[in-house]
């Protein structure tokens, strides 16, 4: 059972500025000390969460999707994070899962924040992302998603054996949580490494935005039980983190609480 070296970076953005986001990550990636197996950047990474969409917006293959691309190839590792991209007549908060062979999968944003009208600017995606990563089965999702729990249920209700219906052994939320929400974000992603039996990983920004919002950060990772493994307030912060494999097993076979799950299909 291999481990997963994971790296979150928890940053203040450029607002609307994809040029200076993409520089100052750019430093940021090249601070690590590889190898590690994971680099998270937080939501809309490249512009801040803005709804000023016709001005930030990129089509894929543009811009920064092919800086996602460069800095997964430059530090073989895969980078994900959120940003908008434009198809057609549509506007999407898509997280980009770059690999550094530059193959990628996609996640658009379910749950679009009314109160802010993302939900007037964006189109909601329909579909959830299992991706594999070094033997890890592992769920991206993105910040308001964090509400909603039925969606992020580590439950696979159509498979027949019940041990195999686990779907994921990493939960993943990038976000922009302001900071007059944070005993919310931290309370939520608890439960949900909790609930799902799954270690837990929320990568927020810090500073100030374009609409005068405070963001504090408390990036974290939590382990099966709700352990708090690392923890951020404030600052930014760039920090790689070892999840053990092993130790997951065998906390699902001693308590496998799953095994007594309801069973249940979202329909969309």
């Amino acid at each position: 059972m291999q481990d997963l070296s994971v790296t979150i970076i928890q940053t203040n953005l450029f607002w609307e500025n994809t040029t200076a986001n993409l520089a100052n990550l750019e430093e940021k990636i090249a601070q690590i000390p590889l190898p590690t197996d994971l680099i998270i950047l937080p939501e809309m990474f490249n512009s801040g969460f803005t709804m000023n969409v016709k001005s930030v917006a990129e089509p894929m293959n543009f811009i920064t999707f092919k800086w996602l691309k460069q800095q997964a190839k430059r530090t073989q590792a895969v980078v994900t994070g959120s940003f908008i991209v434009k198809e057609g007549e549509c506007f999407f908060n898509r997280l980009i899962w770059m690999r550094p062979d530059g193959s990628f999968e996609t996640y658009d944003k379910r749950h679009l924040f009314r109160m802010g009208e993302e939900d007037k600017t964006f189109t909601a995606g329909i579909k959830q992302l299992i991706v594999e990563l070094n033997g890890w089965r592992i769920c991206p999702l993105i910040c308001y998603d964090l509400r909603f729990p039925v969606w992020s249920r580590n439950d696979n209700s159509k498979i027949e054996n019940r041990k195999s219906k686990i779907k994921y052994d990493l939960l993943i939320y990038v976000a922009n949580w302001p900071a007059v929400r944070s005993q919310v974000w931290d309370t939520l992603l608890q439960a949900r490494a909790i609930e799902n039996q799954s270690y837990c990983i929320g990568v927020n920004r810090v500073g100030k935005d374009g609409m005068n919002l405070e963001y504090c950060g408390n990036s974290v990772v939590i382990d099966f039980k709700g352990n708090q493994i690392f923890y951020q307030k404030d600052t930014e912060v760039i920090q790689s983190q070892v999840l053990n494999k092993k130790e997951l097993e065998d906390f699902r076979n001693k308590f496998p609480a799953y095994l007594d799950a309801d069973d249940f299909e979202i329909m969309l």
